[in-house]
């Protein structure tokens, strides 16, 4: 019994060893992210399209659309309706979150960079866009386990069901609806949203 305790104390201490800086933020970086740690919609913090880190407390007192993304999906045009809707009221009050995701028929298969200049030649995307993520599976994204699941969002369950499902969250970070793929961007209802009405 002392030996397993003395060996378990030893593979610890080697493990701390290892531990670097990087490795430090990086997991106090994965334990923010996970659903037990992140326990309301602003204490999420996640990476963009340039590996930088963004803190969804910055977002707090704005209205916000998050999408899950891709650049060869039927719906991918959803862009231009995206980026007009940011271009009319995003600022201040409102603000929309691309999350590019490879998991519908690979319809996302580039790297960050390569989605990043897609949105920008192509559309002239404005909004922020993060990281490429998983939005459902095993490897769901802690951000999109809050959005998909009532006990952590405390207000509805849904399912992402293809690429441009659209969630609406308000200034207070509360889960407010959701939207299938075939929902433009344009729908009177969320550009209402958009607008604070």
């Amino acid at each position: 019994m002392k030996r397993g305790i003395i060996l378990v104390l030893g593979i610890v201490l080697i493990g701390a060893c290892n531990w670097t800086p990087e490795a430090k933020a990086k997991g106090e970086l994965l334990a923010l992210n996970s659903p037990s740690e992140a326990k309301a919609f602003h204490d999420f913090v996640v990476r963009d399209l340039n590996e930088r880190e963004f803190a969804f407390s910055q977002l707090k007192g704005k209205r916000i659309l998050i999408v899950n993304t891709a650049s060869k999906c039927g719906y991918t045009p959803q862009y231009e309706g995206l980026q007009a809707l940011y271009k009319e009221y995003g600022g201040d009050n409102f603000t929309i979150i691309g999350f590019p995701c490879n998991q519908f028929m690979n319809q996302e298969p580039g790297s960050n960079k390569d989605i990043a200049d897609f949105c920008q030649k192509n559309y002239g995307v404005e909004f922020p866009m993060m990281d490429k993520i998983d939005v459902k599976g095993d490897d769901q994204h802690p951000v999109y386990a809050w959005l998909t699941d009532k006990g952590l969002n405390g207000m509805d369950d849904a399912s992402v069901s293809w690429n441009f499902n659209k969630f609406l969250i308000d200034e207070n970070g509360k889960w407010v609806a959701h939207y299938g793929s075939h929902t433009a961007p344009q729908d009177e209802d969320i550009a209402n949203f958009a607008a604070g009405k």
